[in-house]
Parts: structure tokens; sequence; C-alpha cells
């Protein structure tokens, strides 16, 4: 079974240290895509080097089987408070500039809490919220112009986000980072085509909701993702072994080091036994649907352009 996290923040401090390592783990385990969307026009470069010089750099740690990194370049609407349209226009340049390294435009998308903090800062939420509708607009519209996918940040924003994918309609979607919605909302966004990340948050048995929702889903709607180093597992499922030996077709177990970030990539294993468990299916056969998922949004077409 081969892996891919479709949501790392591998570029962040917290992995600075110890990424040789860290990349020879999921190597190890078979993790062999990690998808690193930027955050701010201030990490566009670090992401994008990032991908450039893992391969080579990593090779002769991975035993020759180097984990491949794959960029996306947007702006998160935690981090656009202080930018404007210059900045916008700096992202659009890169994108096209970079169009045959980079795999999606992201993260982008609403934050509805957020708008909600706004006041904190001298602004009102409706004017904090009509500046992220605007930067949302202006990503999604760069994403159909260079017929790329998009990776959407959500929270208290369903029904912010929707009508503006609806407006798009994107020709090769994306995927719903981190869904927690109902199943009626989840419903909403497959049918538009995009996929809906599957995290931590189904490690968390108070999550019933949520892995209510996963449980019913198609399992072609569904991709992993870690969000690391944000988004830790919970404590229930941190060393504990959730499938046996011969569900896990040679998987090994995950032990976090005490000096280890919150979350890691390789925690991806832990979110896949966790969501086996949950599915009536074998894992071999989540294993291979979640990766033609990953596929089909990622790499489907992508010479199309």
């Amino acid at each position: 079974m081969q892996f891919t996290d479709s949501h790392c923040h591998l570029d962040d401090e917290a992995f600075k240290e110890n990424l040789p390592a860290l990349l020879a783990q999921c190597a190890k385990l078979n993790i062999s895509r990690i998808i690193v969307p930027s955050i701010a026009p201030d990490n566009f470069s670090k992401v994008l080097n990032l991908a450039k010089h893992t391969p080579d750099d990593f090779n002769h740690i991975t035993n020759n089987n180097p984990i491949k990194v794959y960029p996306c370049l947007g702006i998160h609407p935690w981090f656009l408070q202080e930018l404007n349209d210059s900045h916008l226009a700096q992202l659009s340049k890169l994108v096209a500039k970079s169009r045959n390294e980079i795999i999606a435009v992201g993260e982008i998308g609403i934050d509805g809490a957020i708008a909600k903090q706004a006041i904190n800062h001298g602004q009102t939420p409706e004017d904090n919220l009509h500046h992220q509708q605007y930067f949302f607009d202006f990503q999604l519209n760069l994403a159909k112009q260079q017929n790329l996918p998009v990776i959407i940040h959500h929270r208290q924003s369903h029904d912010k986000i929707m009508p503006f994918l609806r407006r798009y309609q994107l020709a090769r979607s994306g995927i719903i980072h981190g869904f927690s919605g109902s199943y009626q909302q989840a419903m909403a966004y497959i049918d538009l085509g995009f996929k809906l990340g599957v995290g931590s948050t189904i490690t968390y048995s108070r999550a019933k909701k949520t892995i209510n929702t996963f449980k019913r889903l198609p399992l072609d709607s569904l991709v992993l993702e870690t969000d690391a180093p944000s988004m830790p597992l919970s404590r229930e499922v941190i060393g504990k072994e959730v499938l046996t030996n011969s569900e896990k077709n040679g998987q090994e177990s995950i032990e976090l080091k005490a000096d280890s970030p919150a979350n890691s990539p390789v925690n991806l294993i832990k979110i896949f036994e966790v969501l086996s468990i949950i599915r009536p299916e074998r894992p071999a056969e989540i294993a291979n649907q979640l990766e033609q998922n990953i596929e089909q949004i990622f790499f489907k077409d992508v010479n199309s352009f």
C-alpha cells in the first residue's frame, strides 16, 4: 500500500532540524507523496524550494525511494489582514511562472471564526469577511485561468464558500481540507467534484458527526491528510495499535518521539488505520482508492493546460 499526505505544512520551522529523518521514516512507511500548500507570500519561495530540493537532497536517506513533495501556492484566510492587491498580483505572477511546478492553488478559503475575532484588531467582522471573500474570489478565478485544482480551508463558512464554488464550477475542482461538516454539506461539495480531506478529527471519539459522515460517504470522495504540524491526533490513538498485523500488510506502527512536533506526516498511517476501522471496505481496497482519488484531482490530465 502507498499513501499520500494531501495536506502537510512541511516547510514549517517545526520540521527544520529533523526533516531528513522524518522523510526517511515516511519512505519506510510507504508515504511516498506529500502535498505542501503555502499560506502567505512570506512562505511562497520556501514551499517552492522545498519541493525542488527534497528528492535529490534526501535520495540517499530514503534508499533510492525519494519522497516526492508537491508545492501549492495560495493565501490562507488567517494571514491576509495586512495584504492587498499587490500581494494578489504577486501570487498571480508566481503561479503563472511556476505553473509546471505547482499542482494546486492553496491553501485558500473563508474562515467565519476569524471574521468574528476581527474586532480585536480594529476591524469589523463584516469588513474582515468581505476582505476574505475578495481574496477567495480572486484565487478561485486564478485557479480557473490556470486550470488548477484548489485546496480550501473552511471554518464556520460552508454557506459562504459554496456560492463561490457553484459560480466558478472549476473543471479540476479540488479538496475541502479538514472536512468536518454534515453529510448534506459533504454531498454538496462532492456534487461539484470535490474530494474531502480526512484528518485527525476522526481520531477523536467525541467527533461523532464527522465520523458518521465519513462512514457514509462514497470512498471515491475521500483523501488523507495530516495538516502537520497542526491538528494533532487524539490521545486515544497515539501509541495505540489500531489494526492487526495482517490488516496492516507490513505497515509499521508509529511511536512519536518526545522531541517531535505535535503532529507530523508519519501520523497519516494512524489516520488511515482509524478510517479503515469505520469503513466497511478492507484496508487494501481503501488505500488503493484513496490514491486513485489523489491521482484524479492532482495528476489526471495534468498536461492539458
